[in-house]
């Protein structure tokens, strides 16, 4: 497996912990249907929530959340009506980012609640 995609499931580890400490119930990691992939699935309260995992070394060039642009919004929101009509669900869905900074000299978890809910 190459180097970044071994970073990358580190930071969703990262992630799952850190959520799980935060109470929410992970349901699914790494989710795929057809030409779709959910990071993490999750449940807290009344919502599913669909997390997107951004793992970076440096936010040199923005911030990792910055980097889930409207397209991956867009396929996203089709996964998540994919994964409820897969799974026979009906909760109402809410979408997070958790961004990770991870390197020799920092480990950082950034968590944003409801990071998008319409595509303009």
């Amino acid at each position: 497996m190459a180097e970044h995609n071994d970073f990358g499931k580190m930071g969703e580890s990262m992630a799952v912990a850190y959520l799980r400490s935060q109470g929410l119930e992970i349901l699914e990691v790494n989710w795929q249907h057809k030409k779709f992939e959910l990071d993490i699935v999750a449940k807290e309260g009344d919502f599913l929530v669909i997390i997107e995992v951004k793992t970076r070394k440096t936010n040199f060039f923005g911030e990792p959340e910055e980097f889930v642009k409207r397209s991956k919004q867009r396929q996203l929101i089709e996964g998540a009506n994919a994964y409820l009509e897969s799974k026979k669900r009906s909760e109402e869905i809410r979408f997070d980012i958790v961004s990770v900074l991870y390197n020799a000299n920092q480990s950082k978890i950034n968590h944003i609640r409801n990071a998008y809910t319409t595509i303009g």
